[in-house]
């Protein structure tokens, strides 16, 4: 049976005395980590070099699969010792009765009113996503991107140009109590007014072995319009940013043979009248996280309640590694050519049809045979 050690202990150790190690994949301790953490993947734990000398404190991200490694590094001799709770209760402790609202919305005005507000609004103009009259659901997760885009809507209202009105909503799909608690959190410190339903998708997918993941995002997204016409809504807002926007162009072609990208609105096809807009489609994912560390503010990277214990969330997922893997080209192609993501993204905004093998539209297929005939090549 592990030895364990609570969040609130943390602070009173001496840190040169004990080493706090992450067990989470790094796509995940990037996202959020406790001050001072060392991030050793869950695999290589066990082959890790570790001292001796110290107490080891393992971490991860709710406290279930960290007391199974400190047991198994007590019996290899170590001084190891579980985090209760993990990730998510010390940063359910760090939250509580925070108050961030007004340094967190001075921030958006100020330092990142070039990076973030001015894109913002830039996309809502640019691609018509707020109109005069609507009524809007945004859409909250609980991660950095949709904390982010409610506050720019707060800021939005503030300015009044032209009424519109926004519901903060929040499905519960079947959360763990500590998820939850993280997410209301988050809103309240930020006097973010979200409505919560709730729903039972986690245990619907839960016994799927086939992309369950992706029927999951499906089906929340199908309950997150039915609620938001409830509600009266015209229009649902989701927190894609412009990272998602060109690694999707990118994992269509080199991964699904087709050249297509993440609109910044759609219209429903299921429920009439309906239509789905993306406002961070310009803005760019190092300054999300950059106003996330400004801030001091912390958020869990999937609040699946099965993450810990469940395969289908791990980073050798399918549709995990391909975006990591497209993430990590994208990098090495910047370092060669600092533009590569503003064309990457330029791509889709100026595709010549006549310089294109074939096509598709609502009307079918159209090859550049069906009217080679009738044209004369410029030489």
């Amino acid at each position: 049976m592990s030895r364990k050690i609570a969040a609130t202990e943390l602070e009173g150790l001496d840190s040169g005395g004990y080493m706090l190690i992450d067990i989470r994949d790094s796509s995940a301790f990037e996202y959020g980590h406790i001050d001072g953490a060392v991030n050793i993947p869950q695999e290589e734990l066990m082959t890790a070099e570790l001292p001796r000398d110290r107490k080891l404190i393992i971490c991860c991200r709710s406290g279930i699969i960290s007391g199974q490694c400190a047991d198994e590094l007590c019996d290899k001799g170590f001084d190891a010792y579980d985090l209760k709770g993990g990730y998510v209760e010390w940063l359910r402790l760090k939250m509580e009765n925070r108050e961030v609202t007004e340094a967190v919305e001075l921030s958006i005005r100020k330092k990142f009113k070039k990076s973030i507000w001015c894109k913002f609004t830039k996309a809502i103009n640019e691609y018509e996503l707020v109109k005069e009259g609507d009524r809007i659901a945004v859409c909250i997760s609980g991660g950095k991107d949709s904390m982010l885009m409610a506050k720019l809507f707060q800021e939005l209202k503030r300015h009044d140009k032209f009424p519109f009105e926004v519901e903060f909503l929040v499905m519960d799909p079947g959360y763990s109590p500590e998820n939850r608690r993280v997410i209301e959190e988050n809103a309240r410190s930020m006097s973010i007014p979200v409505h919560i339903f709730e729903s039972d998708i986690f245990d619907s997918v839960y016994n799927i072995e086939k992309n369950p993941c992706y029927i999951c995002a499906r089906m929340r997204r199908g309950y997150l319009y039915s609620h938001a016409k409830a509600l009266g809504c015209n229009k649902i807002a989701l927190g894609h940013h412009f990272d998602d926007v060109i690694e999707t162009i990118l994992m269509g072609m080199l991964y699904g043979g087709q050249v297509q990208t993440m609109m910044p609105k759609l219209h429903s096809t299921n429920f009439e009248g309906m239509e789905l807009i993306r406002p961070l489609y310009l803005v760019r994912e190092a300054d999300i996280k950059h106003w996330r560390d400004y801030n001091d503010l912390h958020f869990i990277q999937c609040a699946c309640k099965f993450t810990d214990t469940c395969t289908t969330c791990a980073p050798d997922s399918r549709s995990v590694s391909k975006r990591m893997e497209i993430k990590n080209l994208i990098a090495e192609l910047k370092k060669v050519n600092p533009q590569v993501e503003k064309n990457i993204f330029r791509s889709v905004e100026n595709v010549n049809v006549n310089t294109v093998v074939a096509y598709k539209d609502n009307e079918g297929v159209h090859r550049f045979l069906d009217t080679y005939d009738s044209k004369t090549d410029l030489k």
